[in-house]
């Protein structure tokens, strides 16, 4: 499928900046002004310590001389006080406030990207490769909001501060102004190193993240911990982790190595451009081009001037260097393609047509379906059978409008799916599926969680719970519909079987015009299966419906039987039609029948 995060697509400050900036002032508008205006004064109040240094320096040394009062002296020494008093107190106003700023902006980055999954083609989430840029998705939204702060303070703090600094050393002296770029020079050119180093990184780094993030899954998670423990896999699973995360510290620690070298090297550099501007700075006493205070002045803050060049460069530049692939990453990932149709409101009572359907997963040597062609009339149930791997659950993915064919057409009445917005395909489809989500609600929660949209009440619960045969009285459930499904929000477990019981619930509790069950009653023995099976063919008579499974008791309650085996229909009747003449149908029927009889 075409992406639009090439693995050519090289980051760039400014345009990556650009990109994140409109989302993350959305965040919170007027405290993102303020931060920034805060910012500037805080940066502009570093210099004016300078300056009034200088004044306080100068106003001594006339004093010594007999050329001021120490009314003068006093009057420079309060005002350096206060400059720095408040110079302090912007600092941390200016550290504090933008904390704030980026929970609010977190949050709103984080719904973007929850909206920007939603409106993925669910084929997405089949591709290795998607998987790995979702992740990376994922590490860069975490950084985008630190991204935005930090480059936003390279201009409102460091950048007003490094201009009132360079055009003071200016007017002492033009050639002190070269301190600044002696300065900049080596530690800029080290971040550009570190940025293309560490976009690199990123890349080799997802899909091992991924693993080890897994790997985490099956030692600890609620759903694995009793099954690797029983069969003494836990230490299997520890050696992956470690493995994973052991080649995962190896291309950091490369990659740190590397950076690490170069920095250093440009530090170098940056030191020997100091010593130049200390022996230009004496120099320049000596020859009475400045006095003895704006010595003093510079002397002292040239150290800070050095050190704040190295915050801003090597820590804050070196941030956003290291951290500008993972964003970059994240803004491709919102470049994905959204899967795209028109709101056509589609006709309920209308055949669905399948017309020389072909569909391979991302990645597939082989075909999942290949030249498939039936129709299912209005009103019809339809058995959809096979062995396991016959391409059955892949089949009704393409029927509902989930995935989408690579060759062929599949329509609802005149409608191809492919044309038509998920909003309105899916309005009147409801479904239950094998891999069901076991929500940690109450049971009522979890039934009504298939439309929200409508309030689930005692009569309507009771009617689909009594058509999934679930009894909310039975004991399991303490407080009936309203028990919690969960032991960790001190609620209860229940059975496999009932859980499944709960998952049709919820599929015949949205309103529909067409069900899919695809085989949701695996954990249900096969006489009970029919007994759902029946209670489903009454509610769904005036509806279009799916019946997919590999068990064949149940499905003589459908009104045609598609038989599927390796990709293709190999035969289409009723169970009478079918089981009278030879096929794969017939194998299958009589492989099984000792279960129902």
């Amino acid at each position: 499928m075409s992406k639009s995060n090439d693995k050519e697509k090289k980051p760039n400050v400014i345009k990556v900046f650009f990109k994140v900036f409109p989302t993350a002032f959305k965040g919170q508008p007027w405290l993102f002004i303020l931060c920034q205006l805060l910012s500037i004064a805080h940066g502009l109040s570093f210099g004016m310590t300078t300056l009034f240094t200088q004044r306080f320096f100068d106003s001594a040394s006339l004093l010594t001389g007999g050329q001021a009062e120490m009314v003068t002296v006093i009057v420079s020494l309060l005002m350096l006080g206060l400059v720095y008093l408040i110079s302090q107190v912007l600092n941390g106003v200016a550290n504090f406030l933008p904390q704030v700023y980026g929970e609010y902006a977190s949050g709103k980055i984080q719904k973007d990207i929850n909206r920007k999954i939603e409106r993925l083609s669910p084929i997405c989430f089949e591709d290795t490769e998607m998987l790995d840029d979702i992740n990376k998705a994922n590490e860069g939204k975490n950084n985008a909001i630190l991204f935005v702060v930090l480059f936003s303070l390279v201009f409102t703090f460091y950048l007003p501060y490094f201009l009132f600094m360079g055009g003071y050393l200016f007017s002492l002296k033009p050639i002190l102004a070269l301190a600044i770029v002696i300065v900049f020079i080596p530690a800029f050119m080290s971040q550009i190193v570190r940025s293309r180093v560490y976009a690199g990184l990123e890349d080799k780094a997802a899909p091992i993240r991924r693993q080890f993030e897994y790997y985490e899954t099956c030692i600890g998670g609620r759903e694995y911990f009793k099954e690797t423990r029983l069969l003494g896999a836990f230490g299997y699973f520890v050696r992956l982790y470690r493995e994973s995360l052991q080649l995962l510290n190896k291309e950091r620690w490369k990659a740190s190595l590397k950076t690490s070298i170069y920095e250093l090297t440009m530090k170098v550099l940056a030191l020997l451009g100091y010593l130049v501007i200390l022996f230009m700075l004496f120099k320049a006493l000596l020859n009475q081009e400045i006095s003895a205070g704006a010595f003093a002045a510079v002397f002292t803050s040239i150290g800070q001037l050095f050190s704040i060049m190295e915050e801003v460069v090597c820590r804050h530049m070196g941030s956003i260097a290291q951290n500008l692939g993972t964003v970059q990453n994240y803004i491709n990932f919102l470049d994905i393609p959204d899967r795209e149709g028109e709101d056509i409101d589609l006709n309920k009572d209308c055949d669905i047509r399948v017309d020389g359907v072909s569909f391979s997963y991302p990645g597939g040597e082989t075909p999942a379906l290949e030249g498939v062609s039936f129709t299912i009339r209005r009103g019809e149930t339809t058995a959809i059978v096979g062995e396991n791997g016959s391409g059955k659950s892949t089949l009704v993915r393409l029927i509902t409008g989930l995935y989408l064919p690579d060759k062929g057409r599949v329509y609802h009445g005149d409608v191809d799916t492919a044309k038509v917005s998920t909003k309105k395909l899916y309005k009147n489809i409801s479904g239950v599926f094998q891999k069901y989500q076991r929500y940690q609600l109450t049971l009522g929660e979890n039934i009504g969680i298939s439309d929200t949209d409508l309030e689930p009440h005692g009569e309507y619960l009771d009617m689909v719970s009594a058509m999934a045969n679930l009894d909310p009285k039975n004991k399991s459930f303490t407080q009936g519909y309203e028990t919690i499904l969960s032991r960790e929000f001190g609620g209860v477990d229940i059975s496999g079987g009932q859980w499944q019981r709960v998952a049709i619930a919820r599929g015949f509790f949205r309103p529909h015009s067409l069900i899919v069950l695809d085989e949701p009653t695996a954990a249900i023995d096969p006489l009970e299966e029919k007994r759902i099976y029946e209670g489903f063919a009454k509610i769904a008579s005036d509806k279009t419906a799916i019946i997919v499974t590999h068990r064949l008791g149940s499905v003589r309650l459908a009104d045609r039987i598609i038989v599927m085996d390796k990709g293709k229909v190999v035969d289409i009747g009723s169970h009478g039609e079918l089981v009278s003449r030879s096929g794969k149908y017939k194998d299958m029927w009589q492989a099984q029948a000792k279960y129902y009889i």
